[in-house]
C-alpha cells in the first residue's frame, strides 16, 4: 500500500503528533508498505537527538518531503506551512492508494483538496483540540472557537474516516457535526517506560529532605495549564518537578520559586525521569488523548489527571489513580496531599496502571490503523464500482426505507486492542 502522510508536525519537534506520526510510519515499513511523510519545515539548524522518540529515531528508508514554514507568532516551536506547490507535487508523484491526514488544520487542509482532485480517499486523524486552544490564547473573532469548529468540519468532511483517540474526542467530534467517526488511540512503549528506570540517586538529588516528587512532563504553554501545580507546589512535603519546555517557563518559574525546572528530556533520560516520579500530574483541560499520562502509568507511576477529555479513557479513578474537576487548582493540591501521604496507594495504582497499558503496543495500535486503512479502501473500491442510482419511480412510489434496526456505521475497532 503506498501512504501520503501529511502532518502538521513531525521530528525533530518533540510533541504527541510528530510522535505518533512517526511511530505510524514505522509500523507501515515494518509491514511492507510504502510511506511518504509530509510536512512543514523545520526551522534552520532544529535537530533533536536520535533517541528523542526511542533508540531509533526517524527510521533509513522513510521518504519526508519539507514544505516551506514560518514560526507560530508567539510560539516560535511550532512551524506553519506556507502555500507551495511541493504538497501537491509530492503527492501525485507518490501515486498514493490512500491520504492520511495528522491534526490537520493548515497543511493537512490543502492536503485533503489535493486527495479530493486526485480522487484518492483520506483517513483523517484529529489529534489536537484546535477549539479549545482558541480559547485559550484568546484568539480574536475571525480565529475562535466557532470559526475552528467551522475549519475542523470543512478539513474531516473531505475525509471517508475520521479517527479521534478517545472517547470524549470522538463525542465531542460528533456533536460539532462531524461524520464517519471512530476511534483509534495511541500505543506506548512499555520497554522503554518501566519501572525498573527509577533512579534514587536522582531522586535524593530532586528531594533532598525526601520530599514526595510531584511531576508534571510536557510543553509549557497556556493551554497545558501546568499554573494549576501552583498550590501543590507550597505543599509540606511534597516537591514539584516540571520536565519541558515552552513559553510560558519564565512565567511558571517565577510563581512556582520552589519548583525544580529541569527542562526537555528526551530517551533514557525521559524515561528515568518519569520512573523516578512519586505522582505524575497531568493538567491540561484540552488533551485528546494524553500521551504523558500513558507513558507514566507504564512507568508504574500513580497519575492524578483532569476529568475531561482523552484522560477519562487512560485513568481508572480510584483504581490506577485520580481524576480531578479540570482547572481547579485545589482539587489537584487535595488529590496530591491524599497520594502523598499513603506510599502503598501510590503502589497500588503505579501497579494497576502499569497492568492496563502493558498490552498496548505500538504494534499493536499500528495493525488497527491498517484495518481501518483497509475498510476505507475497500469503501472507496465499492463506491467507484457501485451502479448508478436508479431514478425515482414514476407512479409516486418511494423506495423502501432501510429497516428499522438494520446496523448504523461500522463499530469502533478499539475491541481489537486490550483494555
Amino acid at each position: 500500500m503506498r501512504v501520503v502522510i501529511v502532518t502538521e508536525s513531525f521530528p525533530p519537534e518533540v510533541n504527541g503528533v510528530a510522535h505518533s506520526v512517526l511511530r505510524t510510519a514505522e509500523h507501515l515499513l515494518r509491514r511492507g508498505h510504502q510511506p511518504l511523510v509530509v510536512t512543514p519545515a523545520p526551522a534552520r539548524g532544529a535537530q533533536s537527538p536520535s533517541h528523542t522518540f526511542g533508540a531509533g529515531g526517524v527510521p533509513d528508508g522513510l521518504p519526508v518531503v519539507h514544505v516551506p514554514s514560518v514560526p507560530l507568532p508567539g510560539y516560535p516551536q511550532v512551524r506553519i506551512a506556507l502555500p507551495s506547490r511541493r504538497l501537491s507535487a509530492a503527492i501525485q508523484g507518490h501515486r498514493p492508494d490512500l491520504v492520511h491526514l495528522a491534526s490537520p488544520f493548515v497543511l493537512g487542509a490543502r492536503g485533503a483538496q489535493v486527495a479530493a482532485r486526485l480522487g484518492v480517499p483520506v483517513v483523517a486523524v484529529y489529534q489536537t483540540d484546535l477549539a479549545g486552544y482558541a480559547h485559550a490564547y484568546r484568539a480574536g473573532r475571525g480565529l475562535g472557537e466557532a470559526a475552528a469548529w467551522h475549519r475542523i468540519r470543512a478539513v474531516h468532511g473531505l475525509a471517508a474516516r475520521t479517527l479521534a483517540p478517545s472517547t470524549p474526542a470522538a463525542q465531542d467530534l460528533t456533536a460539532h457535526g462531524v461524520a464517519r467517526v471512530q476511534l483509534w488511540p495511541r500505543g506506548v512503549d512499555s520497554v522503554r517506560f518501566h519501572p525498573r528506570h527509577r533512579d534514587e540517586a536522582l531522586h535524593r538529588a530532586l528531594a533532598p529532605g525526601g520530599e514526595v516528587l510531584v511531576g508534571y512532563v510536557g510543553r509549557l504553554a497556556p493551554e497545558k495549564r501546568v499554573d494549576l501545580l501552583a498550590e501543590t507546589a507550597t505543599l509540606p512535603g511534597v516537591r514539584v518537578v516540571i520536565v519541558g519546555d515552552g513559553p510560558s517557563a519564565p512565567g511558571l518559574k517565577s510563581a512556582m520559586p520552589g519548583a525544580v525546572f529541569l527542562g526537555r528530556r528526551t530517551g533514557e533520560e525521559l524515561a528515568r525521569c518519569f520512573a523516578t516520579l512519586d505522582v505524575f500530574v497531568h493538567t491540561g483541560p484540552l488533551e485528546t488523548f494524553c500521551q504523558t499520562i500513558q507513558e507514566a502509568m507504564a512507568s508504574g507511576v500513580a497519575v492524578i489527571g483532569p476529568a475531561a477529555g482523552g484522560p477519562l479513557d487512560l485513568v481508572a479513578h480510584h483504581r490506577t489513580g485520580l481524576l480531578v474537576p479540570p482547572r481547579d487548582g485545589a482539587a489537584v493540591a487535595r488529590a496530591v496531599t491524599a497520594l502523598a501521604g499513603d506510599a502503598e496507594l501510590r503502589a497500588a495504582y503505579g501497579r494497576a496502571g502499569r497492568a492496563e497499558v502493558t498490552a498496548r503496543t505500538w504494534e499493536a495500535v499500528g495493525d488497527l490503523l491498517l484495518r481501518h486503512y483497509a475498510e476505507v479502501l475497500a469503501e472507496h473500491r465499492g463506491a467507484a464500482e457501485a451502479p448508478p442510482v436508479e431514478a425515482p419511480a414514476t407512479d409516486g412510489s418511494a423506495a423502501s426505507p432501510e429497516p428499522a434496526g438494520s446496523p448504523g456505521p461500522t463499530a469502533p475497532l478499539t475491541e481489537e486492542l486490550p483494555a
